[in-house]
């Protein structure tokens, strides 16, 4: 299985950027799609981004389509999360997850039954 690890989060103004990243270890990467996922206290972890095992294929939660942007560099083992024009209810503690099942197409808006390894996620604050 998979072991992931976030980094990247932080305090930072609104109108601003971070750049979320997530290695991972233990298991074959670049088989699996992987996700990003955030949840706000209060608030059940919702889905904010997927990317396909080939990186060639990408979902964008609504909330941030055209703002954020997911990508990934199989040969580091790693997923990315760029997030621009940040506003406050992008303040959450962000997952990255690693599917599931592997060389899974992807499509609709991904739940988190659909992962299985996680990471123990970044803390992200937006203030204005």
């Amino acid at each position: 299985q998979v072991q992931l690890v976030e980094s990247g989060g932080g305090l930072v103004q609104a109108g601003g950027s971070l750049r979320l990243s997530c290695a991972a270890s233990g298991g074959t990467f670049s088989s699996y799609n992987m996700g990003w996922f955030r949840q706000a206290p209060g608030k059940e972890r919702e889905f904010v981004a997927a990317i396909s095992w080939t990186g060639r294929s990408t979902l964008h939660a609504d909330s941030v389509k055209g703002r954020f942007t997911i990508s990934r560099d199989n040969a580091k083992n790693t997923v990315y999360l760029q997030m621009n024009s940040l506003k406050r209810e992008d303040t959450a503690v962000y997952y990255c997850a690693a599917d599931l099942v592997p060389f899974r197409l992807i499509s609709g808006t991904p739940s988190t039954s659909d992962y299985a390894s996680w990471g123990l996620g970044t803390q992200v604050t937006v203030y204005s």
